[in-house]
């Protein structure tokens, strides 16, 4: 984000976002999904602004909302809901013949 200051509440929020999204993800992310999450976290950002008007009291167009929401579901999902592990560990045989060697 270029031309962008990084310590604004906005970006920092927008890294946290998308920290905690890779790290759910396992980390090592490849490319298109990197650039899924950018586009994710722009939108949660935009709905965390959104919410907070509201509960200001401000105008909310529930439509307008209800479409970046939807929208943002999706990009989540394709990147995946769920939480997934990263492997720290060799599997048993790389283990033995690691050891094997002491």
């Amino acid at each position: 984000m270029a031309g962008v200051d990084g310590r604004s509440m906005m970006a920092r929020r927008f890294r946290e976002i998308t920290s905690g999204i890779e790290t759910d993800l396992g980390g090592d992310l490849t490319e298109a999904q990197r650039q899924l999450l950018a586009r994710a976290a722009t939108l949660a950002c935009w709905c965390e602004e959104r919410e907070t008007e509201l509960a200001k009291g401000e105008p909310f167009d529930a439509a307008e909302y209800a479409t970046i929401s939807n929208a943002l579901r999706r990009l989540l999902t394709d990147l995946g809901l769920g939480r997934h592990s990263k492997d720290v560990t060799p599997d048993l045989h790389s283990y033995i013949n690691g050891h094997a060697n002491v």
